[in-house]
């Protein structure tokens, strides 16, 4: 590795380090290092190009990202991680299918932590990966427990058609509505909303202020998880999620 190369390491470890202690524009991420505000904004581009750190573009202020938190998941002290790792685990085993932990990144779902049985035939690896909040069943959970301003913000910043197959609510009044159910039922359902073939359920997690701050997640095929099989993997989410979020304190 070049001494030039060294150097950007290091600028982008110090740059993350820095926004450990909390939000901050570039200019204070600059002073903060005593580096030269162009170079910092590099190292920040760079960084929210790969998902390690976001940029809230209301305050145009950084802030560490999931996916940093997705890399370094297995090592992470972070309560919700360490918390939701058994939870996954116990309910991959009863359900017999991948369970995932979802949160909240930007304008996206991305998941940070998952249990895989050793099934051959299993849906997509979705750990690191972005996901729109309109068509899968994680996406939609983490919005369940949210308030309607902040569910038409978050809206209001995805593509324009949604995402989605036919059978995906495809315009933020359908994403209100399908909410609206779901919330009664107090979990969120995809089938084959994503691609054919591929059915989820997920449910909120919520924190000591009641928050929803994730989602667990169950996915799998349509060929293994019939309409039978998927209201029993609906109500194991639920009671998972209810499980997790008292252990994080939740009232």
């Amino acid at each position: 590795m070049t001494t030039e190369n060294l150097s950007s390491v290091h600028r982008a470890l110090d740059v993350l380090r820095a926004l450990g202690s909390g939000p901050q524009r570039v200019q204070g991420v600059a002073d903060a290092l005593g580096k030269e505000k162009t170079q910092v904004s590099r190292t920040l581009k760079a960084l929210a190009e790969s998902g390690f750190v976001e940029r809230d573009p209301d305050s145009l202020e950084y802030r560490l990202g999931w996916q940093l938190f997705a890399l370094a998941g297995a090592a992470s002290d972070s309560r919700l991680l360490r918390q939701a790792a058994p939870v996954l685990r116990s309910l991959m085993r009863s359900v017999g299918e991948a369970a995932y932990l979802t949160v909240l990144s930007g304008n996206a779902a991305v998941t940070v932590l998952a249990e895989r049985p050793g099934h051959a035939l299993q849906a997509h690896e979705w750990i690191g990966r972005l996901s729109p909040l309109n068509c899968t069943s994680s996406g939609r959970a983490l919005l369940l427990g949210r308030p309607d301003e902040e569910v038409d913000a978050l809206l209001a910043a995805q593509p324009d058609p949604l995402p989605g197959t036919e059978r995906a609510p495809r315009t933020p009044d359908d994403v209100r509505a399908r909410l609206a159910t779901e919330r009664e039922a107090g979990h969120s359902t995809a089938v084959e909303e994503t691609e054919p073939g591929l059915v989820a359920v997920a449910a909120p997690v919520r924190d000591f202020t009641g928050s929803t701050i994730a989602a667990l997640n169950i996915s799998g095929p349509t060929l293994r998880l019939g309409p039978n099989d998927l209201t029993a993997a609906a109500t194991a989410v639920t009671r998972a999620a209810d499980h997790l979020s008292h252990t994080l304190g939740a009232p």
